[in-house]
């Protein structure tokens, strides 16, 4: 263990983050292969699914949430046009298209209900019964659809040796890859991409913020945000590709704050939240990153990387112990509401000791 000077950091970043960079990226292009070879047999079979493409590691559609967990979406064809619901109706379905009595729960603000007339323009097989009940755009039953062509072409295209189904208790479609070093889970989610405007819900950036700059801002909401089938009701609201440009450029003015995250995301998956099922991700430590940079917003802030590295641990060790991330752009919204808190609490144990004597484990 040393201490968090340079000589040390830049021994950290060669031996362990360079590392798992290289790693990760071998395992994207396994994962991402095989992946491809599922959705173009998919989309064959059925047009509203769209294959997804082999682009390397920064792939739009995959996110890379620890080493063995992946999440890809699964772009829906044939609907544009979107314009936001005028009057909400919250209806609550059965997948067989039973209407449910009572709600189970509204929405909360990463979610939203969705209706094929708010697209303009709609192919006719999203009007058909196997995944619109009265105009309604039902999660569950798209996901009943999904997961049934995921299993057909696992078997006709021979992958049953590489991919399997895991079972659970989520509508969500989790398949186990086995690469060539690792078995990888990945969540398979459909969705829908709304590349041309932004939530009107979405009250973002807040008032008088400095970081990140105007013309950023308005390229950021420009590339609009996506709608995912990941639950039995409700679509959630995701913001993947305004994340991948926020951390583009983010050290154009010679700051640390790339080093910072792949140095905590590293520490991240080697000492405080180790695992296959972390409670913890490299999504929530991005938006502990844009928190910390929207609060420090000065070059000078990000010219020393021992002070800018403990103030994102100090955050995180922050959110981790209260058990509240607030979502980037949706500030009411709890990122670890429904985590586990005894895992929350051993992180923040280990938090607690790190920041006691800050030190990189080089071993």
């Amino acid at each position: 263990m040393k201490p968090l000077a340079e000589e040390a950091v830049e021994q950290y970043l060669q031996n362990k983050v360079d590392l798992r960079h290289r790693a990760v990226a071998k395992t994207v292009d396994e994962v991402q292969k095989i992946i491809q070879r599922l959705t173009n047999e998919i989309s064959n079979k059925d047009s509203r699914f769209q294959a997804i493409s082999n682009s390397g590691i920064h792939n739009e559609n995959m996110k890379v949430l620890t080493p063995g967990q992946f999440l890809i979406t699964v772009p829906l064809l044939g609907l544009s046009g979107y314009k936001e619901g005028q009057v909400r109706h919250w209806r609550y379905y059965t997948t067989h298209g039973a209407k449910l009595l009572s709600p189970v729960r509204d929405p909360e603000e990463l979610q939203q209900w969705l209706e094929v007339e708010q697209f303009s323009k709609s192919l006719q097989q999203w009007h058909e019964a196997d995944v619109n009940i009265e105009g309604d755009l039902v999660p569950a039953k798209i996901l009943a659809v999904f997961r049934e062509l995921v299993e057909k072409a696992i078997a006709s295209h021979n992958l049953t040796e590489r991919v399997s189904i895991l079972e659970g208790f989520s509508p969500v479609v989790h398949v186990a890859v086995e690469t060539s070093d690792v078995q990888v889970e990945v969540e398979l989610v459909p969705t829908i991409e709304i590349p041309t405007c932004w939530p009107r819900k979405i009250k973002w950036p807040r008032c008088f913020k400095r970081w990140p700059s105007q013309e950023k801002v308005q390229c950021v909401k420009s590339f609009g945000f996506d709608l995912l089938a990941s639950s039995n009701y409700h679509w959630y609201l995701s913001f993947a590709r305004a994340e991948h440009i926020l951390m583009q450029g983010l050290d154009e003015d010679g700051g640390c704050r790339m080093m910072c995250f792949r140095v905590m995301r590293q520490m991240k998956e080697d000492v405080w939240c180790a695992g296959n099922k972390p409670v913890l991700t490299a999504f929530h430590l991005q938006m502990v990153l844009f928190w910390t940079c929207e609060k420090y917003p000065r070059s000078k802030d990000w010219s020393c990387f021992r002070k800018g590295f403990l103030r994102m641990v100090r955050k995180l060790h922050k959110c981790v112990s209260q058990h509240f991330l607030k979502h980037y752009f949706i500030k009411g919204t709890n990122l670890l509401k429904y985590a586990n808190t005894n895992d929350l609490d051993m992180v923040a144990g280990k938090l607690a000791v790190f920041l006691e004597n800050p030190t990189l484990p080089l071993d």
